[in-house]
């Protein structure tokens, strides 16, 4: 199981990149708020520039895995939670991490935790509307990150977010225990969430009478896909994930050696 997972965990290295959308539906008219990123900028500034990259350029880069020169480890955290207006939560999240031991091993493990909590059991109050439709979303296939949020309603936030940070530091993971899969649902069984670890991916699922939420990772087919779907009112949903790699330091040997390596091509 080890190895299966460490597998899984490099295939998401070379697929995941950072990504992020966010959604807010409300009844109010008028423009929706613009994301933190573009509100901080004056509209009279220059914008956002995209320098576009040919297949045969992406084709020729290379990277490298856990136990490699530059990547020594890394700690996957995926999330989903969904919180209806009759006060039930539900929640699924995980960790897959893979990090070297002190003496050089990598050592992989695999934590998981689903639970529904709050509010009375009924769905009376969930805020789901019968007449509002949310479908199709589960057909789109994409290789590479998706992110796909369809709402009906009125007052509702979601958001889908991916990203991927560098840490030089060790990664710490919290907690012993090595548990691939959990699932929770409540005494009715209309509020459901589920999260599964496994040798061909990740899988993330909450089910509520308002709409669903899944986070899909199958590296074997080098897609990530986070889908939002929101069928009420005054819905807060959340897809988070998030993938950590611990870098290690160049020794001052590999800096020098950058160094010609960059004055050799600029001598080009």
């Amino acid at each position: 199981m080890k190895q299966q997972l460490t597998r899984l965990g490099l295939a998401i290295c070379t697929v995941m990149c950072g990504l992020s959308s966010n959604v807010h539906a409300a009844s109010a008219t008028g423009s929706p708020p613009l994301p933190e990123f573009l509100a901080a900028h004056d509209a009279g500034t220059a914008a956002l520039k995209v320098q576009m990259v040919d297949d045969d350029v992406l084709a020729t880069q290379t990277g490298r895995g856990v136990g490699g020169m530059m990547i020594s480890g890394f700690v996957l955290n995926v999330l989903s939670q969904w919180q209806l207006p009759n006060g039930v939560t539900a929640l699924a999240q995980g960790t897959l991490s893979a990090v070297q031991n002190t003496v050089g091993q990598v050592v992989t493990s695999v934590n998981t935790l689903a639970s529904v909590t709050g509010g009375t059991g009924s769905s009376a109050n969930s805020g789901a509307n019968p007449n509002a439709q949310t479908n199709g979303g589960q057909s789109i296939s994409v290789n590479g990150v998706s992110q796909v949020t369809q709402v009906a309603g009125d007052r509702n936030s979601g958001s889908n977010s991916a990203l991927i940070d560098f840490n030089s530091n060790t990664l710490n993971v919290a907690g012993t225990a090595n548990a691939p899969s959990a699932s929770a649902s409540n005494s009715t069984g209309s509020v459901k969430a589920g999260i599964s670890f496994g040798s061909n991916g990740i899988s993330v699922a909450l089910q509520t009478p308002a709409g669903l939420a899944t986070q899909t990772i199958a590296p074997g087919n080098g897609q990530i896909a986070q889908l939002l779907q929101i069928a009420g009112n005054n819905q807060q949903v959340a897809n988070a994930l998030q993938l950590h790699l611990q870098t290690q330091q160049m020794s001052a040997s590999m800096v020098r050696q950058l160094g010609v390596l960059q004055a050799l091509q600029n001598r080009r």
